[in-house]
């Protein structure tokens, strides 16, 4: 029986067929890339690790603009065909539950994720040290604040798209106040989006040189039948400073603290001159994906140097087997992750 993708419809998946010369990995670049350049509008320098989902006719998503002075904030864009781009001048406007203004100190590395009829905008903030902020909004006009989930010191959080039994799931990395020169993929679990606990140890930092020094989530996890397809970076470092890569594994769907396939190889490294030069040189940063279980079409958004966005497809079948074909799993991988 064929492994099948759970998910709605999307009918206008950003797509470019794929080119004859693909080599190692199945995925392949966007020719135009990258698809949001240096200096998008007044006051924002660069945007780049953002996320984006589908949204009435078109797409919408949630996007790190950083600063000319340096500080990043949240976005706001739409887009017709998911390429293009129509930027909201002003920063995310977020409020407390009272509809008081309660705007975080920055916010950086937005990930956006649709639960139920609720989208949820989940970021890294200051929260007396780097810690995870997060936000919920049904219309795109309203942006409520939630109380912080976790204690600093934290980055790369994302939802899942459903409850799993019952309770809402989110994937992290707990970290130090620094540039973390290391970090694990975590997983937690809340009924309310207010109360955090059963945190289980997903994975660790890999033997592989693409990931020896820290990993951490990057993409919300797409549900298959086989398990939750996840899209993570991984990071080494080398002589000459950072490298971000981007992995493949596949979790239990009931219980994602087991790892049941992860990819020896990255999928995607820094390779193009817009990957290697930019403000944070080699970086691919997975933040989201657009997927149809009909055509198994999946776009992946990735930030690119710390400068722009790029956009990179494969086929579901296609990736799906790659992972599984060049998985190896350890004991930290399969256990439940509690200690």
């Amino acid at each position: 029986m064929s492994i099948q993708m759970i998910a709605p419809e999307v009918k206008n998946v950003p797509w470019q067929e794929r080119p004859a010369n693909i080599v190692n990995a199945p995925i392949w670049r966007y020719t135009e890339n990258p698809i949001i350049n240096r200096n998008p509008i007044e006051g924002v320098a660069r945007i780049f690790n953002s996320a984006v989902v589908p949204y009435e006719d078109g797409f919408i998503g949630v996007f790190r603009g950083e600063q000319t002075n340096g500080v990043p904030y949240v976005y706001l864009g739409r887009s017709a065909d998911g390429i293009h781009w129509n930027f909201e001048k002003d920063k995310v406007q977020f409020v407390d539950e009272n509809g008081e203004p309660f705007m975080p100190v920055y916010a950086y590395d937005p990930r956006l994720v649709k639960v139920e009829d609720t989208y949820y905008i989940i970021w890294c903030g200051d929260f007396y040290g780097a810690a995870i902020g997060m936000a919920k909004t049904k219309d795109f006009k309203t942006f409520i604040r939630i109380e912080n989930p976790f204690l600093p010191f934290n980055r790369n959080a994302v939802l899942f798209p459903r409850k799993i039994n019952g309770n809402f799931v989110m994937l992290s990395r707990p970290s130090d106040s620094g540039h973390t020169p290391f970090g694990d993929i975590f997983v937690s679990e809340s009924p309310d989006l207010t109360y955090w606990g059963k945190h289980r140890h997903v994975m660790g930092r890999g033997y592989e040189w693409w990931e020896s020094l820290k990993i951490g989530g990057g993409a919300a996890p797409i549900e298959t039948s086989e398990g939750w397809l996840l899209f993570y970076h991984g990071v080494s470092g080398t002589c000459n400073g950072y490298v971000y890569s981007i992995g493949g594994a596949i979790l239990d769907l009931e219980n994602p603290s087991i790892v049941k396939y992860r990819c020896e190889n990255f999928i995607l490294t820094p390779e193009e001159w817009y990957e290697e030069r930019g403000f944070v040189p080699n970086v691919t940063f997975p933040c989201a994906t657009i997927h149809d279980p009909k055509t198994g079409r999946i776009a992946i958004y990735y930030g690119c140097a710390d400068s722009y966005v790029g956009l990179a497809f494969c086929q579901f079948d296609e990736i799906v087997d790659y992972i599984k074909k060049h998985s190896v799993v350890r004991d930290g991988d399969t256990e439940i992750g509690r200690r």
